[in-house]
């Protein structure tokens, strides 16, 4: 079965055995150096995935910081004071920003153009800088790899994409999801214009990642055994560690930079083995792989989560997406090891239901399943 963009951005939830994972040793946090000016910054969402690193590295940064979001998700115990918002976008309630000044905006959880638009009716003459979480889905071929900023992206065929909900959205996400990004990102420039800063992440990894598209690989080889890996193992892998994302948005907006980037990491070609031996190499272990080719996974309707066929006719560039101009801009990575010793003792923190429940992935049993009819094949 081939990955379509539900697969890649949907998750079904899908059992997992799990075991005590290892102790994990982890460096303590470098010192953060204070930023020379600091800003006061208004962060819509800031409780979710990235949001909360943003904040914390802000704070230490020395900046003033603004949450908005309808308060509904418990906030972090953060490092000092950040003030919040409520309001609700969905609705159209903004008025908690009116009135009010920042030298930026960064606007996380945001699919719709009709909340771009919105936004942008109540700040555009209320902040210095717009900094708009897009992704890579908006790209009109994701199917080549070394897809740069410049290329065309999704269009719109519905009928009016300003009349989208988040209900419609998830009625038909294979479709919507990278169009309407797109028309967010338009939407940005033309209230915005010149300060808007568009980024575009790929797969977003790290501790607090609920959606276990990652998660599955460290915690699955971190059970030992046989490992079933997709592919011959060359297939090309990008993620971006979510406090990489986090700091490095931060910083663009510390220096007033613009433009649009291609958030994706690392900054060298990670094939699928090189991911997996990187996660091996934290968990320790008796765990061995076995490489299964994707047309047989494609037969036998299996899919595994990060991974993507170099020669998949839609998704086939998605792991080896241009990060040049990123980089230039700043971007850097911490390394593989750091990702996944830090995720992994974020995760065995969770309650022992959560980890026994994976949102991605497939079962123990289902990769017994699918190696045994590998081998019977040969």
């Amino acid at each position: 079965m081939r990955t379509t963009r539900r697969d890649l951005f949907k998750l079904g939830a899908l059992a997992a055995a799990s075991v005590a994972l290892p102790a994990i040793a982890r460096a303590a946090p470098a010192p953060v150096a204070r930023a020379a000016l600091p800003l006061d910054l208004l962060i819509l969402g800031g409780t979710g995935f990235t949001g909360p690193f943003q904040v914390r590295y802000a704070l230490a940064r020395g900046h003033r910081v603004t949450l908005f979001n309808r308060g509904r998700r418990p906030s972090p115990d953060w490092p000092g004071e950040v003030e919040q918002l409520h309001g609700d976008r969905e609705t159209g309630d903004l008025a908690a920003l009116r009135g009010r000044r920042w030298d930026a905006c960064i606007d996380n959880p945001t699919t719709l153009p009709s909340w771009v638009r919105d936004a942008g009716g109540v700040l555009a003459d209320s902040v210095g800088q717009y900094v708009f979480i897009s992704s890579i889905s908006v790209y009109a071929d994701g199917s080549r790899p070394g897809i740069t900023e410049d290329a065309a992206l999704a269009p719109y065929a519905g009928r009016d994409a300003m009349a989208e909900t988040r209900e419609t959205l998830m009625a038909d996400i294979e479709n919507l999801y990278g169009p309407l990004k797109a028309q967010s990102e338009s939407e940005a420039r033309r209230r915005f214009g010149a300060r808007a800063t568009i980024i575009r992440p790929g797969y977003i990894v790290g501790p607090r990642d609920d959606s276990d598209r990652f998660t599955y690989w460290p915690h699955r080889i971190a059970q030992g055994g046989e490992v079933l890996v997709p592919g011959d193992g060359s297939d090309p892998v990008q993620l971006i560690d979510a406090r990489d994302l986090a700091e490095w948005t931060i910083r663009l907006v510390e220096d007033g930079t613009t433009g649009t980037f291609n958030a994706c990491g690392p900054d060298y070609a990670m094939s699928t083995d090189a991911m997996v031996h990187g996660c091996h190499a934290v968990t320790g272990g008796p765990a061995s792989f076995v490489h299964v080719p994707a047309a047989f996974l494609e037969r036998h309707g299996a899919s595994l989560p990060i991974w993507v066929s170099r020669e998949h006719p839609v998704y086939g560039g998605y792991g080896a997406v241009s990060n040049a101009r990123a980089i230039a801009a700043g971007l850097g990575f911490r390394p593989l090891a750091t990702t996944v010793s830090d995720l992994l003792a974020w995760f065995r923190s969770l309650p022992a239901e959560r980890q026994a429940k994976l949102q991605a992935g497939i079962s123990r049993e289902r990769e017994a399943e699918l190696l045994a009819a590998w081998r019977a094949a040969q």
